[in-house]
């Protein structure tokens, strides 16, 4: 089969790494450093394992910018752009998705398309009515950054949502594309599938929060997160993952689909998912609160990055942070070596650790990093596997 695939951030080059093993893919994108880089065979993600495909798999690979060319002779359309939450409409700004339907449908009007990209619940019927065009589908993505690849390869289940035939023949496709052979197949409404991405990261936010909530208790008032946290954990209906504290809930995903599920909820009943949101905001002017009670001269930010060997920093929770400390004087000096830049977003960047050590009072680290063990007294972080 001919696919082609729209975006080339880690949903669709992860997709088209794992449907060229057998089909022929052509991937588009506005970025020509990501197009000539498929076509290098490096990847324009940090996925260790979609490095490795490139080196030792054959792959029917290839990227253009020509994107009437690549949906003009592909059989199914995969979208996977960009669909930023939008704080004025409280919404998600779906205009790259739009766009590339209205292409699709007027140069191959019997194109299959797929959106990988999370949406709002109702739009991909919304779609289907406004460009008369029935098969269009909806199938949640459930990866993790850096590892994007292994997920679509051994998914925890496949997901499609819209008109039960087409919906299964593309949920088939994917299942032959994974390694893992035994996965759960779910074919339901766009509108159940939408539901479900949403759902399924709030929870995921909630959980953040909770051992978050848990761990401010902790802090204030003198206990050992980790000693509570193990022992809440070890009952396995709550199980031990996503319980290690942190500065606040970030990224692409989590943020903006907890937004947009509570926007969803207009008109329905509902604490929770407010609460949820409401949540990350409290966490963070609480680790920001501890910081200033400290009264330093210059914070040192370790890291603007997520999670260790990431290089995502969308969305990252110490943005905020950042945000109230500047706002009440305190001086911002970051440690960041993937920005090559003097400064970022006005604040000075330096990359030089022992530097940049020496001129802080304070180092605030989400993630605990071994090369932080000769400045150990000068570093506030709540993660609670310091050094496991």
């Amino acid at each position: 089969m001919k696919i082609a695939i729209a975006g080339l951030g880690y949903v669709g080059t992860s997709n088209a790494v794992l449907l060229a093993q057998s089909n022929h893919v052509i991937a588009f994108d506005i970025l020509q450093g990501k197009i000539d880089k498929i076509n290098k065979h490096i990847s324009p993600i940090k996925d260790d394992m979609i490095d490795d495909f490139f080196e030792s798999h054959k792959l029917n690979l290839e990227a253009t910018a020509d994107s009437r060319s690549a949906i003009r002779y592909s059989e199914l359309l995969i979208i996977a752009t960009p669909t930023n939450y939008d704080f004025s409409t409280k919404f998600f700004n779906t205009s790259s998705v739009e766009s590339v339907i209205a292409l699709a449908v007027n140069e191959n009007p019997d194109i299959t398309i797929l959106i990988k990209s999370t949406i709002p619940v109702g739009f991909t019927e919304k779609m289907k009515k406004q460009y008369h065009h029935e098969k269009i589908l909806f199938s949640p993505e459930f990866l993790r950054e850096g590892q994007a690849l292994y997920d679509n390869l051994y998914p925890s289940r496949i997901i499609v949502g819209g008109e039960h035939i087409i919906a299964s023949k593309v949920a088939k496709l994917f299942m032959a594309a994974a390694k893992k052979k035994d996965v759960k197949v779910m074919v339901m409404s766009s509108d159940e599938a939408e539901a479900v991405k949403l759902f399924a990261n709030t929870y995921l936010a909630m959980r953040v929060a909770y051992f978050n909530e848990l761990d401010s208790y902790a802090e204030l008032k003198g206990l050992s997160s980790r000693h509570i946290i193990d022992g809440v954990c070890a009952d396995g209906r709550i199980g031990d993952v996503y319980n290690n504290p942190s500065f606040g809930y970030g990224g692409y995903c989590l943020p903006k689909d907890s937004k947009q599920l509570l926007a969803n909820y207009s008109g329905v009943p509902q604490n929770i998912i407010s609460a949820v949101v409401q949540s990350n905001f409290t966490r963070k002017r609480h680790i920001a609160h501890m910081i200033m009670k400290k009264k330093p001269d210059v914070v040192g930010i370790y890291r603007l990055t997520m999670k260790n060997g990431s290089d995502n920093y969308r969305e990252s929770a110490v943005l905020d942070i950042m945000s109230i400390l500047g706002k009440n004087n305190v001086e911002i000096l970051i440690y960041e070596p993937t920005i090559m830049d003097d400064k970022y977003n006005g604040w000075i960047i330096e990359n030089h650790l022992d530097i940049f050590a020496e001129k802080c009072d304070i180092i605030l680290a989400n993630r605990w990093n071994k090369e932080l063990d000769n400045v150990v007294n000068k570093v506030y972080t709540r993660d609670i596997y310091i050094r496991d």
